[in-house]
């Protein structure tokens, strides 16, 4: 299959308008067969329960199966399986829906398939599960053009309820702009409007892609393609006189303006083309701020203090200077995340406070290296830091509810500490090291 998909890949990149007539025969046993293989072990399961282990005890004779049903294009997947996971800093719950095994395989299966197409037409702001790019290089990228531009407003965005809203019927036009292959456009629709089960009854999906399945991250991904990135580039862009510009992860987005007016403009141009495609603005949660070189002597000159502050991908964005006193934009870890990453780790020692020692130690090793990597960002030394000092702060406060006595003083839990050691912060992320695969985009 990955020769077949390079094929693909270089089609597409060198026919911009072509259309792929014949895609599903594709999902053949060898290629499906390596999907089943590349799903993670030990992940949630659909309303079947059906593991990966329990699928793989007869695996060839599933796959067979399989292929038979949508060759002969009996194949349907089964509902997913609705179940909520806490909002960050929120009593409300964000819903999943959980695929089968099966029902994952062919969704990755499919996913390869649109990625060897698409990968070739997403413009260079989009940064959301694509190869090759990541948070850190949207972050990157964004710091470099309100530094380096002529920025000094930025639009921060959040629309609301993205995954909940795709428009089906708009989700399909936009793939049949590259896709007219019946049988792959009918299994896509399929997943749609498969439905999902919540405590043994079935319910309809008009509307959505469900978080949670292996296909929604390049689903979301295309349509945002063409209801957002190239209405900005060949739309917006064209009509603002001064320098603009959009940063994409995902449904999360920045842009960034030279001009007040253009800012304002595109704010309101964004609302009416989003309500076209059944995708609104959560009014609360957008706003246009003042920010960049200037902002800082602008807030001064008209007595408005600090300029003000925008959050993108965990990381609260403020204007401030370098050591030789030059502008500078920095970033710190969002107190939403702090909070919600501490919240989370108090109830997990709530929970298991009682269990093996070295078992509780290793997962706060694990888990304190994973924050790094993803925080330990330029300039965000303190903030990781304070994050550290507060982690240790939970784990003297939990651990001395083990037992009726207390088993800590600060002396004696520094001396544990010495035992079980926590890795101590790092800065893992220069914010300005563009790696060669984005600084073309510069």
């Amino acid at each position: 299959m990955e020769t077949k998909l390079l094929r693909i890949a270089e089609l597409a990149r060198s026919e911009p308008k072509m259309k792929f007539t014949s895609l599903a025969h594709l999902l053949n046993e060898q290629s499906l067969t390596q999907c089943h293989h590349e799903l993670p072990n030990k992940k949630a399961t659909g309303i079947n329960g059906t593991t990966k282990e329990q699928y793989s005890d007869s695996l060839e004779e599933n796959i067979a199966d399989l292929v038979s049903r949508l060759k002969s294009k009996s194949y349907r997947p089964v509902p997913v399986r609705r179940m909520y996971i806490p909002k960050l800093n929120s009593n409300k719950m964000r819903p999943l829906g959980i695929p089968e095994h099966e029902d994952k395989i062919v969704q990755k299966g499919i996913t390869k398939i649109l990625n060897a197409i698409y990968e070739n037409d997403f413009l260079d702001c989009s940064f959301g599960f694509r190869p090759n790019r990541n948070c850190h290089d949207a972050l990157k990228i964004l710091n470099q053009y309100i530094e380096k531009r002529a920025v000094s407003y930025v639009v921060d965005v959040d629309i609301k309820g993205f995954f909940d809203n795709v428009d089906h019927k708009w989700m399909m036009e936009f793939l049949k702009l590259r896709i007219t292959d019946p049988n792959l456009l009918r299994i896509i629709s399929r997943f749609l409007k498969g439905g999902y089960m919540e405590e043994g009854k079935k319910y309809k999906t008009d509307n959505g892609t469900p978080q949670g399945g292996v296909i929604s991250p390049i689903l979301a991904n295309v349509y945002l393609h063409y209801v957002l990135d190239l209405w900005f580039e060949k739309v917006v862009r064209k009509q603002c006189k001064g320098q603009a510009f959009i940063v994409r992860y995902a449904d999360d987005f920045v842009c960034c303006f030279q001009n007040k007016s253009e800012a304002h403009q595109f704010f309101h141009s964004l609302k009416a083309r989003l309500k076209k495609f059944n995708l609104e603005i959560a009014e609360d949660k957008t706003k246009i701020i003042p920010f960049g070189r200037f902002a800082e002597k602008n807030a001064k000159r008209d007595g408005t203090g600090k300029p003000d502050t925008f959050d993108f991908l965990g990381f609260t964005h403020y204007c401030g200077i370098s050591k030789h006193g030059k502008f500078r934009v920095k970033r710190k870890t969002s107190r939403r995340k702090v909070q919600g990453k501490l919240r989370e780790t108090k109830e997990w020692l709530k929970n298991n406070r009682n269990k093996d020692i070295h078992m509780i130690m290793d997962r706060f090793k694990r888990s304190l290296i994973g924050y790094y990597n993803y925080y330990g960002i330029t300039d965000n030394t303190q903030t990781v830091n304070n994050f550290k000092a507060k982690i240790e702060y939970l784990l003297f406060k939990w651990l001395n509810r083990r037992s009726q006595r207390k088993s800590f003083t600060w002396d004696k839990f520094r001396l544990f500490l010495n035992k079980y050691p926590l890795p101590s912060p790092r800065i893992k992320v220069n914010i300005y090291d563009l790696r060669k695969e984005i600084s073309y985009i510069l």
